[in-house]
């Protein structure tokens, strides 16, 4: 096995894959013009919405994934994953935008309202977060009050709804930002100074990480339906994240190995995503049975009403097809240890699992904000290509900012070039 490489080639971003991501770009913002000023349907407006929602939400927990994976891998010391921390580090660096937006599309939702009818009544109501921001709901004496949201207003208000997402997602990035920082700085100076600074950071983001991400995701997806909870939530969104975030890190990696980039990638290091990647969406359905499982079997119709929604007609194909692609496919394409040393398998399980995390934060969101009105069009292939063409285009435009595509003087970089499996 070759194990000496020049690690001074940096990637450069031009050719198709510019060319395509710019091309993405356009199509979401055509997606987007078309849903806010020609799709003059009832629920044209509110489907933009809930789609750009959806979409800087998995926008912007994929950037927070790449941070999520370089911090457990520094705080287990891990040796296998030095040679393509590069390709998580530019996810991190691509953070701050993906926040920015994500907090754009909340207010945005938020501030911008219209007439609905409910209960024979006309009220204004934002387009997101309705269940609890329209006006009246915790106001005692109002006809619109609701004494559940009203007990939840400490939380779901709009300046502490807001500042919670703006803190958290100041934090993620500032700890990501400080582990590339670290790194880079470990290839100019070289010594164990930096990679401490790595593992210390890392411990610190794991215990803010476990402790906030619940809540991010309990305000950013859950609180759409703000009278239904469930505390498992929080850990079914995390295991979303990850296996998306996996699966884009493993396909970026297997594209670029094409491309001819990273020739110290083997089939080994490959192996490794894809057990991650099927460890992973085995955590995700334990967490996704355990929460359904539990909902059904206790029959509270204050619990079963999320799922209720979810097995209407217009949902409940959707709902046992987020189960076989985001279970079914990567159980049964990756369950044999030569099923993940196959580029070709990975890739198509990749593109399964990103297209199935994509169902699964539709699921989470469009019954709670469109309803049983629910359309599938041209808002929805637009703007997730719009969101693919963005991403691309800043992963890579960040990943040809580096000096060099491995961290060269990563203490375990050695033992990643000699990792085998």
């Amino acid at each position: 096995m070759k194990t000496e490489y020049s690690f001074n080639e940096r990637f450069e971003f031009a050719g198709k894959a510019k060319t395509w991501s710019l091309i993405g770009i356009v199509i979401g913002v055509l997606g987007i013009l078309y849903g806010f000023l020609l799709d003059h349907s009832e629920m044209g407006v509110q489907r933009t919405f809930s789609n750009l929602l959806l979409m800087s939400y998995y926008f912007v927990c994929i950037c927070i994934g790449g941070v999520f994976f370089l911090a457990y891998q520094y705080a287990a010391q891990a040796g296998w994953s030095a040679a393509f921390l590069r390709i998580p580090q530019a996810f991190v660096r691509v953070l701050p935008i993906a926040a920015l937006i994500f907090v754009l599309v909340v207010l945005a939702g938020l501030f911008t309202t219209h007439n609905i009818v409910e209960e024979g009544k006309t009220v204004v109501a934002p387009y997101l977060y309705a269940h609890w921001a329209t006006h009246g709901l915790t106001t005692p004496g109002s006809e619109n009050y609701d004494a559940i949201i009203a007990g939840k207003s400490a939380v779901l208000s709009i300046p502490s709804f807001v500042g919670a997402i703006v803190v958290f997602l100041v934090a993620y990035t500032a700890f990501g930002l400080m582990l590339v920082k670290y790194s880079q700085l470990e290839d100019e100076m070289g010594g164990m100074s930096n990679y401490s600074k790595s593992f210390k950071i890392s411990l610190i983001f794991l215990v803010v990480f476990g402790f906030t991400y619940p809540v991010f995701a309990f305000d950013g997806i859950m609180s759409l339906e703000a009278h239904w909870y469930s505390t498992m939530f929080g850990w079914y969104n995390l295991a979303a994240l990850h296996v998306a975030t996996l699966s884009i890190m493993a396909l970026t990696l297997i594209l670029l190995k094409k491309s001819g980039y990273f020739p110290w990638i083997t089939e080994n290091h490959i192996h490794s995503l894809g057990k991650l990647i099927f460890g992973f969406s085995i955590f995700w359905t334990y967490v996704w049975f355990a929460q359904f499982f539990l909902t059904w079997y206790a029959n509270m119709p204050e619990e079963s009403v999320y799922f209720y929604k979810r097995w209407e007609p217009e949902y409940k194909w959707w709902f046992w097809l987020n189960i076989i692609l985001n279970f079914c496919a990567p159980l049964f394409m990756l369950m044999s240890r030569d099923a993940k040393r196959y580029y070709t398998r990975m890739i198509t399980v990749c593109i399964v699992l990103i297209i199935g995390h994509w169902l699964d934060y539709y699921l989470m969101i469009m019954p709670g904000t469109v309803g049983p009105l629910r359309q599938f069009g041209v808002q929805e292939i637009c703007i997730f290509v719009g969101f693919a063409g963005l991403f691309s285009f800043l992963m890579l435009n960040a990943l040809s900012k580096f000096k060099s595509l491995a961290p060269a003087k990563h203490p375990f970089m050695d033992e990643s070039l000699h990792h085998q499996i």
